[in-house]
């Protein structure tokens, strides 16, 4: 980067919160995809008007702007495929407002999802959206990919609970969407078009968001099952029946062997799955879900239900959810993970294939996930980076992609499409939505200043 543009920067934001040197852009060039590529400075504002003045410098000088939450993301949507500056949120981190009276409140994108449901907590309130990620991803970054987790089932993903937003666009313009109110039609739904753009249209600065009163109640329990077909078909059946779980999680039996020393009982050989159920409400309501609950599946020999008794049995199922992912690594050194959602009715099909795809190609698939909105991680595994593996995985992740859209499902439920989905894009989206989305592109962005090379095919890199 020319000195003269990166003083400018330093005049920006202070020397103390603008980089150039290598070490430095070595940490802000990767995520969680593994993939790597480095920007040419970083810079870290503290407020809406320095996003500003950073945006106006990068469209003077099209710059191309990247903006990064933690990089938790796994679909390479926080890297600077075409170097650039990382505008870093980091600093940009507090809860604005907290409106107990409306049950809503005003955060900026670099607060930490996980530490702003603790805050909440405090006022009895809650937001919904918990990613496992949770911990450290940030609230902009979930914005940003539409990011989901267990409790959607029952309460939405990101995109149900973002009422507006502040976004800086790319000639450095401040631009405000939404409402504070639960309804409201004036126009047309900005706020929606943004969430799960994936910073391609705009700077997020402030987040509206809607609250939930945290529930009085709740019940956990672990399913553990002798067949995976009957406890996949076993989903459809629960939701069926007048129940409503705040969380219907599902792990295969591969997932569950891997974690299996952390969760608060060992798991008997014969198990090959099992479905995390939470409820929550008032006592009276979580009592009587819990009842049909265990009178609905007492009707099944396959399948044992234990209740959760101490919060330590709680927070040991789910550090075993939670920690799949990472775990997989396991198994081998390299993981191709997919976020694809069918409807519920058919997870039992989605499952099978991926069985079968296993054995005929020689490959390591476990697969886990929110089952409850038919969203399922598949996880393709491989020992050698070798062109005989590789090519498996790729069969394997593209035969998986057909066979979702044959079922009227999607190629993604909460992970974006970043650059390791652009490539399959066309399968799933035709011509003519795919004009619409980049004239709205070239609208927001004429220079193509903004997260340049993500969601649209290309190159070979989204490979």
């Amino acid at each position: 980067m020319d000195t003269q543009i990166f003083q400018k920067l330093v005049a920006i934001a202070g020397k103390k919160h603008c980089s150039n040197s290598p070490e430095e852009m070595h940490c802000y060039s990767y995520d969680s995809s593994k993939q790597t590529f480095l920007p040419d400075a970083v810079v870290l504002p503290d407020s809406t008007e320095q996003v500003v003045a950073i945006m106006q410098l990068a469209d003077k000088y099209n710059i191309p702007i990247v903006a990064r939450g933690a990089g938790s993301g796994t679909t390479g949507g926080a890297l600077p495929l075409q170097g650039g500056i990382i505008v870093s949120t980091s600093r940009l981190n507090k809860i604005l407002d907290i409106d107990k009276n409306n049950h809503t409140a005003i955060v900026q994108p670099g607060v930490i999802t996980g530490e702003f449901q603790n805050e909440l907590r405090k006022h009895k309130l809650m937001y919904p959206p918990d990613p496992a990620s949770l911990k450290f991803c940030t609230m902009g970054g979930n914005v940003s990919e539409c990011a989901g987790g267990p409790s959607a089932v029952k309460y939405g993903v990101t995109k149900d609970s973002v009422m507006g937003l502040e976004v800086v666009l790319a000639n450095g313009e401040i631009l405000n969407t939404g409402t504070r109110t639960e309804k409201g039609v004036v126009g047309y739904d900005l706020t929606r078009l943004f969430t799960g753009s994936e910073g391609t249209l705009g700077i997020i600065t402030k987040i509206i968001t809607r609250l939930q009163p945290l529930p009085e109640h709740k019940e956990t329990f672990l399913l553990e099952s002798d067949s995976l077909q009957k406890t996949t078909e076993l989903v459809t059946t629960i939701l069926g029946h007048n129940i409503l779980p705040c969380t219907l999680e599902y792990m295969d039996r591969t997932a569950i062997q891997i974690v299996s020393s952390l969760l608060p009982e060992d798991i008997p050989e014969t198990v090959q799955a099992m479905l995390i159920i939470e409820i929550d409400g008032s006592r009276k309501q979580v009592a009587e879900q819990c009842e049909r609950l265990k009178k609905l599946l007492d009707k099944y020999s396959h399948c044992t239900l234990r209740q959760a008794v101490t919060e330590k049995e709680v927070e040991q199922i789910w550090l075993a959810r939670r920690s799949i992912s990472p775990a997989c690594f396991q198994l081998s050194n390299s993981k191709t993970s997919e976020d694809v959602v069918v409807p519920r009715s058919r997870i039992a099909e989605l499952v099978g294939f991926c069985e079968e795809m296993a054995q005929r190609l020689d490959i390591t698939i476990l697969t886990f996930g929110h089952a409850g909105d038919g969203n399922i991680h598949v996880n393709m595994m491989s020992n050698d980076q070798s062109s005989a593996e590789k090519e498996k995985v790729l069969e394997a992740k593209t035969a998986l992609f057909q066979k979702v859209l044959s079922m009227e499902g999607t190629l993604s439920g909460e992970h974006g499409i970043g650059i390791t989905k652009s490539a399959y894009i066309h399968m799933e989206l035709d011509t003519t939505s795919l004009k619409v989305m980049q004239q709205l592109k070239t609208l927001f962005d004429p220079k193509n200043i903004l997260n340049p090379g993500k969601i649209f095919p290309q190159s070979s890199a989204s490979r």
